[in-house]
């Protein structure tokens, strides 16, 4: 193809910021973004569909969360952004409210329209901060075929003071790119994938060095030993490995020559119990997603991991970088 121009209960504070990592990373001063600049393409979708699409979509975001239901939420969500609210919204029918990091801001400091004609076909649209002054959110809103309505399909909070490529201005429209776009440090699909095993390895992953530091990898670093430590005193175990989704990829081709990414990275985190002891949930979350399952000496806690990556393009030399994540567990059995 035609070559590119580019995340035990003694252990339950911690194990509660797991379920939001990146959050303190993500707080403060928002992201920096790169100033637009323009093209000859012409976008199918404007400015102001763009916007009726997205308050649609939040509307009934809201209808849910205020019901805590998932019921028909897959109406208005869908890919990895259904499967984190959907847990949200359960854990906060039991806890009574919504973590404040599922807050979507409704208003939007950048939209990045495509001028592809075919489907499925993505808008990137960046939102402003939060009421709170939670960061922006990067949104992957998505129509998998000509008659079907868009539907919000992924949500990453960007990182305190994360640099942005820039895009075509929405008027004039970017161009979406694939998982195998050439002329970058990597394809997209093998910075997802490599990015995957620095997550899972750290600095003992041979990828460590392709990457630019970021606020993910420092909290599940800094999470991963603490835990370990208080696992270790009491003669137990953990780790956790991660998975990059089958297909669950969307990209977006800038005019600095690279590729802003969005994609899913299942994790699934296991915590072992010494000898003769159990292995229990360790926060609210996790107690309301294990429900009535029986304790064993072994708790295995999956997760669902939004990471958006700048892929640069192979000539400049640049590292891949971390632009924003978002973690949420959905699943805790044991085993």
């Amino acid at each position: 193809m035609k070559a590119r121009h580019r995340i035990a209960a003694a252990a339950a504070v911690l194990l509660s910021c797991a379920m939001t990592v990146g959050l303190a990373g993500c707080n403060g001063q928002p992201p920096v973004l790169a100033a637009e600049s323009s093209s000859t393409q012409t976008p199918d979708l404007t400015v102001v569909q763009e916007k009726a699409i997205r308050h649609r979509i939040l509307d009934g975001i809201d209808k849910a969360n205020k019901a805590k239901s998932a019921d028909g939420l897959d109406e208005y969500m869908s890919g990895p952004a259904l499967a984190i609210r959907s847990s949200e919204i359960a854990i906060a029918k039991s806890t009574g409210s919504l973590d404040a990091k599922t807050a979507i801001p409704s208003g939007a400091v950048q939209t990045v329209i495509p001028t592809d004609s075919g489907w499925p076909r993505s808008v990137f649209t960046i939102t402003t901060t939060t009421s709170d002054q939670q960061s922006k959110r990067l949104l992957v809103l998505r129509q998998d075929a000509a008659r079907d309505n868009y539907r919000l399909w992924a949500v990453a909070r960007l990182f305190q003071g994360a640099q942005l490529p820039k895009f075509e201005i929405a008027s004039l429209g970017s161009s979406m790119g694939t998982a195998d776009d050439s002329g970058l440090v990597a394809t997209p699909a093998q910075a997802v994938a490599r990015y995957a095993d620095v997550l899972e390895k750290g600095s003992s992953s041979s990828y460590a060095t392709q990457f630019s530091d970021d606020y993910f990898r420092q909290d599940l670093a800094t999470l991963s030993a603490t835990v370990q430590e208080g696992m270790e005193r009491n003669e137990g175990t953990q780790s956790q490995t991660f998975t990059p989704a089958t297909g669950q990829i969307a990209v977006m081709r800038s005019t600095d020559g690279g590729d802003l990414v969005v994609a899913r990275i299942d994790s699934t985190w296991i915590r072992k119990a010494g000898s003769g002891r159990q292995s229990l949930p360790a926060s609210d979350a996790e107690k309301v997603l294990f429900g009535k399952g029986k304790a064993t000496s072994t708790m295995a806690v999956s997760y669902v991991n939004v990471i958006a990556l700048y892929i640069p393009h192979a000539g400049t030399g640049e590292k891949i970088t971390a632009v924003g994540a978002e973690r949420q567990p959905v699943k805790v059995e044991a085993r």
